[in-house]
């Protein structure tokens, strides 16, 4: 069963309009859905949601399939939160791109220059602009899970982080490494949490706070929706679907969020940091931010090259890119989540998407369903 509020025209985040009214054509849209309806058909994941937007509008909102199994089969709704794995980083930079705003930090500073500690084990010229565009030279760095709740710990651990290789010699994804740093360099920056700095700073201004979250207090985790994987052909629940890992907003890859949220968020983006009168972020850091910094350089981890942004990726002009579709825009920038979704903004159409499911997907078919997923939306894109 699936709900929508395609129909409505009004959302609590930004108003609803139908799709041909924003050029947008909705048969290509119609196709998307059935293809998410396919995947459910075949046990390819339990539930999904979509959120397409233009011009500071949704044109479709929907969730698919069940949000848990467990103990109870529980239907996907507009208000569920899914599991944003790695689309967290995108939330996380912003905040970072906020107090470059302010003047407090800059990307060509060196984390050692906020965090004296971070310059041991030959860290000391490590800069943000490096970190954020993975290229700082620890990919596999780790930190112990009691820095959920510690942040001293937090900050100790990855001052200890040991690096694999030259910083700025490589392009190679942090799957978790980099972010943590980041955390940690908004805490030492402001004197607060990180999630709080988040929540209050960026989110809550424009009214996503109920819809995004680093840190999912527990009074709000039934709306979480489990994350599964396929085990001997079986789906199962993760590890990750505890009111802990809810709570710590793990920022490289811990994050919840709904589809329209992220949408909006991106819709945010496209339009220079600012949504109803309320502003964030500047435009020009937004366009600094998601420009392509690593050129053609190939990713170490995903073996083609990434575009690196300082939180997103570009499409660029490459035969091929992760997530973002083949027929993307070269401007369109955004960012995935380990087997599971993607978000994107093309500033060209002003066109957001995101699209979340709750199964991490196996290569090779997470990556062609994702370029058929968002290959669609472009296609609908009929009037500039």
């Amino acid at each position: 069963m699936a709900t929508t509020t395609q129909d409505q025209r009004t959302h609590h985040l930004l108003p609803m309009a139908s799709p041909e009214s924003l050029g947008l054509d909705p048969q290509r849209l119609a196709q998307l859905e059935q293809l998410i309806e396919s995947h459910i058909a075949q046990g390819r994941y339990p539930g999904a949601q979509i959120a397409v937007a233009r011009r500071g509008s949704f044109a479709l909102i929907r969730s698919f399939g069940k949000a848990r199994l467990q103990p109870v089969p529980t239907a996907a709704d507009d208000e569920a939160l899914w599991l944003l794995f790695s689309q967290t980083k995108v939330i996380v930079t912003a905040a970072l791109w906020q107090l470059v705003d302010q003047g407090v930090l800059r990307f060509a500073d060196r984390i050692a220059d906020h965090i004296p500690q971070f310059a041991r084990h030959g860290k000391e010229d490590i800069t943000l602009h490096q970190v954020l565009t993975h290229q700082g030279g620890f990919p596999n760095a780790t930190v112990p899970q009691e820095v959920w709740t510690d942040h001293e710990l937090l900050r100790d651990s990855v001052c200890d982080f040991t690096l694999e290789w030259t910083p700025g010699s490589k392009v190679h994804y942090h799957g978790g490494s980099a972010h943590w740093v980041g955390a940690a360099l908004i805490e030492a920056a402001t004197g607060r949490d990180y999630r709080d700095v988040v929540r209050d700073d960026l989110l809550a201004p424009v009214g996503l706070d109920g819809d995004i979250f680093v840190g999912v207090p527990a009074n709000l985790q039934q709306r979480c929706a489990d994350i599964h994987k396929v085990e001997d052909d079986q789906m199962v629940s993760t590890d990750r679907n505890t009111t802990e890992f809810r709570a710590a907003g793990v920022p490289g890859g811990g994050g919840y969020a709904t589809a329209p949220g992220m949408a909006a968020f991106y819709q945010m983006l496209l339009a220079g940091g600012g949504v109803n009168g309320n502003r964030v972020l500047s435009p020009r850091v937004i366009q600094f931010a998601t420009r392509n910094h690593t050129e053609e350089r190939v990713d170490g981890s995903m073996g083609m090259a990434m575009h690196r942004g300082l939180g997103p990726h570009v499409r660029g002009t490459t035969p091929t890119i992760r997530g973002l579709g083949t027929i993307a825009s070269p401007r369109t920038f955004g960012h995935g989540g380990a087997g599971s979704s993607y978000s994107w903004a093309d500033p060209d159409s002003g066109v957001s998407f995101t699209y979340l499911t709750n199964c991490q997907a196996e290569e090779p078919w997470h990556s062609v369903r994702l370029d058929q997923v968002s290959n669609l939306v472009h296609a609908s894109i009929i009037e500039p």
